[in-house]
C-alpha cells in the first residue's frame, strides 16, 4: 500500500500556505501604511543592506523573477525612493541605491516590521526561534539542491 497524500500533512504545502498567510498579514501592513507591495519593500530592504546592488543581484537575494524585481525597480524609481546609477565593473547594469527619501521610508518601516514579527512569534521562546531559523536555513539549502536536479526527481 502506498502513502495516501494528504495535504494538511504535507509539509511543503503546510510551509506555502503559512508563508503566504504571513506575507498577506505584512503586506496589508506595509500597503495600508507605506503605499507598499511585498516585492518593493524586499528590494526597499535588500537595497538597504547593500552598497548599490543590480537588479540580476537582486533576483537572486529576493528569489523573485526577473519581471517581478523589474516592475518593482521601477515602481521606486517613480516615487524617488530608489535611484540608478551607472555599474562601473558592467557596463550593461545599473547599480541601485536608495534615495534620501528612500532611507526615510526604510527607517520608519523597519521597526514596524520587527515589531510584526515579535508579534508573529510572542508564543515561541528564544531556542524555538533559533531552531526555526536553523530549520529554514536548512530547509532552503534542501530546496536548492532539489531544484537542481531534473524536475524535483533525482537521475
Amino acid at each position: 500500500m502506498t502513502k495516501r497524500l494528504l495535504l494538511d500533512d504535507f509539509l511543503p504545502y503546510r510551509l506555502s500556505i503559512a508563508s503566504n498567510r504571513v506575507s498577506d498579514a505584512i503586506a496589508s501592513t506595509y500597503r495600508s501604511l507605506f503605499g507598499l507591495r511585498i516585492p518593493e519593500w524586499r528590494l526597499v530592504t535588500v537595497i538597504a543592506e547593500a552598497d548599490g546592488i543590480t537588479q540580476q543581484a537582486l533576483c537572486v537575494a529576493t528569489r523573485m523573477d526577473k519581471v517581478t524585481v523589474s516592475r518593482a525597480a521601477i515602481a521606486l524609481v517613480d516615487r524617488g525612493l530608489i535611484e540608478r546609477r551607472a555599474n562601473a565593473s558592467d557596463q550593461r547594469s545599473h547599480l541601485l541605491d536608495l534615495t534620501p527619501a528612500g532611507r526615510t521610508l526604510y527607517d520608519d518601516v523597519a521597526p514596524r516590521a520587527l515589531a510584526i514579527e515579535e508579534q508573529l512569534f510572542a508564543g515561541f521562546d528564544a531556542a524555538e526561534t533559533d531552531v526555526l531559523r536553523d530549520m529554514l536555513t536548512r530547509i532552503q539549502a534542501a530546496a536548492d539542491a532539489l531544484e537542481e536536479t531534473v524536475g524535483g526527481v533525482r537521475p
